[in-house]
């Protein structure tokens, strides 16, 4: 298991682009994206799924809000392999995140907290973190 939290001073506005690049291993069940105010109040919840809690090739996208989880979101395309190298774009306002896929696809999912600044960054799961940069 790999954790990054981020630095204290460290921010995600609206109109930025948040890059991420991350080697998933070669066993990896998943790996997960979390962005948002602290650990209980998660925008964003990226969880990309190899083979993890019944699902296979997926990607579940979630929100926390006060610590209550919300309703679940799937999506079928999944480019990423394991043990390969893989680089994505997230970007957003305050009604969508949107995340461009490493196959160049693109993904939408709410803003459910409905912020426009977000200053908390967890990543998670089975793989390496490569890089990770805000512009």
């Amino acid at each position: 298991m790999i954790r990054i939290d981020s630095p204290s001073n460290m921010t995600f506005k609206e109109g930025q682009e948040f890059k991420v690049r991350i080697r998933p291993q070669d066993s990896c069940s998943s790996f997960a994206i979390n962005i948002g105010h602290d650990s209980e109040n998660v925008a964003m919840h990226f969880n990309a799924r190899f083979d993890c809690q019944g699902d296979t090739n997926t990607i579940v996208f979630n929100s926390l809000s006060g610590g209550s989880w919300g309703d679940e979101l799937r999506e079928g395309n999944f480019p990423f392999v394991r043990g390969e190298e893989c680089k994505f774009h997230i970007n957003f306002n305050n009604e969508q995140f949107y995340i461009k896929l490493p196959d160049g696809s693109m993904l939408n999912f709410p803003n459910r907290l409905g912020d426009v600044k977000y200053q908390y960054f967890d990543v998670s799961g089975e793989a390496r973190i490569v890089g990770i940069k805000i512009k």
